[in-house]
């Protein structure tokens, strides 16, 4: 014998079909402006073919931090300031043990997915208060939380340290 469906079931399922099938949609907005970094690889939130793209008012909703600090790239002491590197992972849902940090000169450097993860480095979008221009190494600077380690203050994390960064590989 069949059963008459109740209108409620059928509201209750068409409900959870829409629900799983755009909750990725709703974890990564699409960027407005232009697209100032792209976060690929083991990532899980996307919004764009398989990668999660960003603009700087999207970075800039992102928790942060605001560092001073001597670094050798400046003079003097420096106010860095961005999203913290753990942040922009998490928004992505990014899982892995290295990252691939590309510039737009296309030099890499290869970042312990650590360093995102337990140190307080800074995706620097601001230098002393104004956003960063291609030309004074932005748009996007990796800073280590020199200010709080001295210990990083040496050759290993100078050389992670990317600037003009484009994309983010998660491995």
């Amino acid at each position: 014998m069949l059963r008459k469906s109740s209108p409620l079931l059928a509201w209750a399922g068409l409900f959870l079909f829409f629900l799983f099938s755009v909750s990725e949609a709703f974890g990564l907005d699409r960027p407005t402006g232009d697209v100032i970094l792209t976060v690929t690889g083991n990532v899980s939130q996307t919004n764009a073919n398989g990668r999660a793209e960003f603009d700087l008012a999207m970075l800039e909703k992102l928790k942060g931090r605001t560092a001073t600090m001597q670094t050798p790239w400046t003079e003097g002491q420096s106010q860095f300031s961005g999203p913290l590197l753990r942040e922009i992972l998490a928004a992505v849902g990014a899982t892995g043990q290295t990252l691939k940090i590309r510039a737009l000169n296309d030099y890499v450097a290869y970042v312990p997915y650590s360093d995102g993860i337990e140190l307080q480095t800074i995706l620097a979008t601001h230098l002393n208060g104004s956003p960063m221009s291609v030309r004074d190494k932005g748009p996007l600077f990796l800073i280590y939380p020199f200010d709080l380690d001295p210990s990083l203050y040496n050759e290993k994390y100078f050389s992670r340290s990317v600037w003009q960064i484009s994309e983010i590989e998660v491995r």
